[in-house]
Formats: structure tokens, sequence, C-alpha cells
């Protein structure tokens, strides 16, 4: 009998990379540009220049396009490794100093919320429309609370938590801190700095948190 082997060609798999690559950017930047209502698959495919069932075949619906857009922004890449496994939020589980811990949380939240804050406004435009927008929403909600619960209980277990606040209050209180598009019309509305923002995220986090 004769055995089926499996062709690997690490050449196609990279260029095959590479052409997601360009189609998600492409849907990201007309997202940004003409909404999520006004994107079509042939748009992204032509500014991809790709053709349409390359698109569907590489990522898939215009909903997954802008799944995958808003996790390659969170991570910052298109690597295969989940937040939880990525060196900085590893790094931020081993610190035990918690005025030192929610800086880095706080960091961490401007850092993804600068790189997600133009698609997050697509995104709460959309899910009105768009039920599959609708469900991502729900799904980036719960991964938000996921990622401030782990923050909050590790302050809690090195004593950073302060007397009479419960967890859950606590992370309702991160959770809404986080959110970008809270975040950007300070930005953009009001003129602040980013500086100035990071300043005002630190106070605000440690007289509602620590002890």
């Amino acid at each position: 009998m004769t055995r089926s082997r499996t062709y690997h060609s690490p050449a196609r798999e990279e260029a095959a990379r590479q052409t997601r690559r360009r189609i998600v950017a492409a849907a990201r930047e007309l997202f940004e540009s003409q909404g999520y209502a006004g994107t079509t698959i042939d748009a992204v495919a032509a500014r991809a220049g790709v053709g349409r069932r390359t698109v569907f075949l590489s990522v898939g619906s215009k909903a997954e396009l802008l799944k995958l857009a808003w996790d390659w922004a969170v991570v910052g890449d298109d690597e295969p490794v989940p937040m939880v496994e990525r060196p900085h939020i590893v790094a931020m589980q081993q610190v035990t100093d918690p005025e030192v811990l929610v800086r880095h949380w706080v960091g961490q939240i401007m850092t993804v919320g600068a790189r997600v804050a133009a698609l997050a406004g697509v995104l709460a435009r959309a899910q009105d429309v768009d039920a599959e927008a609708a469900a991502l929403q729900e799904r980036i909600d719960v991964e938000r609370r996921t990622g401030v619960g782990m923050f909050v209980r590790h302050l809690e277990s090195v004593g950073g938590l302060r007397p009479g606040l419960t967890v859950p209050d606590a992370v309702d209180m991160c959770w809404i801190l986080m959110n970008p598009l809270l975040q950007q019309r300070l930005l953009v509305e009001r003129g602040w700095t980013s500086a100035d923002l990071e300043d005002w995220l630190l106070r605000l986090v440690r007289a509602s948190l620590l002890g």
C-alpha cells in the first residue's frame, strides 16, 4: 500500500501569509476610511491586488476580515501567539510590586488602545447594522473582562488591592477605563496628549485600586 505524503512548502506558506497580510491591511484601511458598510470585498481585493476569490480563500467574509484586523491590532502582529503568552504579559505576571504592576498595565492599555482606536469606532457603528459585527463586539467585551480579571486578581494576590474593594468592582473600573473610544475622545476631541492621558489613567488607577 502506498502511503500518501503531506506536501510542505515553506516558500508557498510564506507567500500565502504575505497575501493574507496585504488583504487584512487593505481591509483595515478601507474600514477606517469608508466605514464597515461602505467597504466591499471587491474593494478590498482591488486594494490588495488580488482576486475576490483569494480574499474569501485567504480570510473569509467581511466580518472575518474585521475580526482578523482587530485581533492583529490588539497583539501588534500576525504571529499565532495568544496574548496571554506574549512576553510582556508573562513578565507582568512575575511582578510583585503593586505600583510597578499598575504602571505596566496602564502602559499596556495605552499601547493597545492606540492600535485599535480607529477600528473600535468602525466596530461601534457596524454592530448596529450587522449581526456578525455585533457578535464580534460581544466577544471583544468578554476578552477585555478576561484580561482585566487576570490583572486585578494578580494585583490582589500581591496585596495591592485596597481594603474593601472587591475583585468584581475593580474589574468593572478597569474595564471601562481601558475603552479606547473613551480615550480617543480625550485625545482627539479635547486635545489631550498621550502623556497627559497616561498620567491621568495612572493616577486614577492608583487612587481607585491600590491599598
